[in-house]
C-alpha cells in the first residue's frame, strides 16, 4: 500500500468514524487563502474568446472550447467557488444535515433546490449526473491524483462523462511545504478560469477582511506567547490529535506564530494521532482547536468523558472551533481566522 493512499485511507477513517451527527456549537466555517494575490499552481486562464483552459494539481490540463457551465464540484469546492461568484450545476459530498439545514462544508451555498448527487460516503447518483450532461467535474485531492468524495467503485463510470479536476488540499510528500495560502490560490485561479470576476466588491471586500484577521492573528501570536494550541477532533471512541504538518491551515498558522502541539506517535496515514479517551490528557495545552464539523463530537456532547472535561483548556473554557476540511476562500476562512486569533489573544496559560 502506498503511502498517499494510507493517508487517503487515514482521512476517509476520520470522515466516517468521526461522531454523531448534529450542528456543532463552535464555529464550523472555514476556508483558505492567501495573504497575497499572486497564484501559486500551474494556474489557468481567465476567459478568452469562450475557450477555458485550467492545468490540475494531478498536472492534467484540461481544455475546452467554451467555459463550462454545466459544473459539478465536491460541496466544499463548490461552496468556494461560490464565494468567488461561480455557481455549480450539482454538488456531492456533505451538504444537507438530516433537518434539512446546510452542513458546515457547504459554506454559504443555498442548499435548497441544489442538486445532490450524493450527501455521505460512497454515495454518488450516476444515473442523475449523466442526464446533467456535465462539462466539468471538480474535487479535492489529499494525494494528488485521487478526486475526494468520487466513489473509488464507481469512478471510472463517473469520469467517463466529462473531464475531471482536482485540486490539491493537504501536504504530500512532493508538496510538503504547501500551505493554506497555496490552496487558496488554486481555488481562486479555477474561479478566474471560469469566469469569476476578481475585482468584484464582493471578492476584494472579502479578501481584505481575510487579510486584516491574517495580520490579527500573527499579533495574537506575538502578543501573547507561550499559548499552546491543541488542534483535535472528538469521536465516541477516541480523541485525534491532528499534527499541523498535514494540515495546509496549521502549517500556516505555525508560520503566523501559533505554537501549536505536536503529536509524537501519528498514525501510518500520518494526519493525526488517535488517543483512547482514557489518554486524552496525554498533551498539555491552553486553547483547543476543536473540530467543529458536523461529523465530530462537539462540548456538550463529551459531558461523559471526564479526561475531556478535565483538560485545562476546557475547564479554562478555552476552546475555539475548526473545520479540518476547509472551505479554500476568503470569505470563508476570515471569520474563523478572527475567532482564533480573539482565542489566543484572550488566552490565559493554564496547561
Amino acid at each position: 500500500m502506498t503511502r498517499s493512499h494510507t493517508r487517503f485511507l487515514s482521512r476517509r477513517t476520520l470522515l466516517t468514524t468521526g461522531g454523531a451527527l448534529g450542528a456543532g456549537t463552535l464555529l464550523a466555517a472555514c476556508g483558505g487563502s492567501d495573504d497575497s494575490d499572486e497564484p501559486s499552481g500551474e494556474g489557468g486562464s481567465a476567459p478568452a474568446g469562450g475557450a477555458f483552459s485550467f492545468t490540475d494539481d494531478r498536472g492534467e490540463t484540461i481544455e475546452l472550447d467554451s467555459v463550462p457551465e454545466r459544473l459539478v464540484a465536491f460541496v466544499g469546492v463548490a461552496a468556494a467557488l461560490h464565494d468567488y461568484g461561480v455557481e455549480t450545476e450539482a454538488v456531492f459530498g456533505p451538504t444537507t444535515l438530516p433537518d434539512g439545514g446546510p452542513d458546515s462544508q457547504a459554506g454559504s451555498l443555498d442548499v435548497e433546490g441544489l442538486t445532490v448527487l450524493g450527501n455521505a460516503w460512497g454515495e454518488f447518483n450516476v444515473e442523475e449526473y449523466a442526464g446533467l450532461e456535465p462539462q466539468l467535474l471538480v474535487s479535492t485531492s489529499y494525494d494528488g491524483s485521487t478526486l475526494w468524495y468520487v466513489p473509488e467503485e464507481s469512478a471510472e463510470e463517473i469520469l467517463a462523462f466529462a473531464p475531471s479536476a482536482a485540486l490539491l488540499n493537504s501536504p504530500t510528500q512532493d508538496r510538503p511545504d504547501l500551505t493554506l495560502p497555496d490552496v487558496i490560490a488554486r481555488h481562486t485561479e479555477l474561479a478566474e478560469a471560469l469566469g469569476a470576476d476578481l475585482g468584484s466588491a464582493q471578492v476584494t471586500e472579502a479578501t481584505t477582511r481575510f487579510e486584516a484577521a491574517t495580520e490579527d492573528l500573527r499579533r495574537a501570536a506575538a502578543d501573547n506567547p507561550g499559548i499552546r494550541v491543541l488542534a483535535c477532533s472528538a469521536a465516541a471512541d477516541l480523541f485525534y490529535v491532528s499534527t499541523p504538518s498535514s494540515y495546509p491551515d496549521l502549517q500556516w498558522f505555525q508560520q503566523l506564530g501559533v505554537e501549536l502541539v505536536e503529536p509524537d506517535a501519528v498514525d501510518e496515514g500520518g494526519f493525526f494521532e488517535p488517543l483512547s479517551w482514557e489518554n486524552a490528557d496525554k498533551y498539555a495545552a491552553d486553547v483547543l482547536l476543536l473540530d467543529a464539523r458536523t461529523v465530530a463530537l462537539q462540548p456538550d456532547a463529551l459531558t461523559d468523558k471526564p479526561t475531556f472535561t478535565r483538560l485545562p483548556a476546557v475547564t479554562a473554557e478555552q476552546i475555539t472551533g475548526w473545520n479540518s476540511e476547509p472551505i479554500f476562500s476568503h470569505a470563508a476562512c476570515a471569520p474563523l481566522i478572527e475567532t482564533l486569533a480573539e482565542a489566543i489573544r484572550t488566552a490565559r496559560q493554564v496547561s
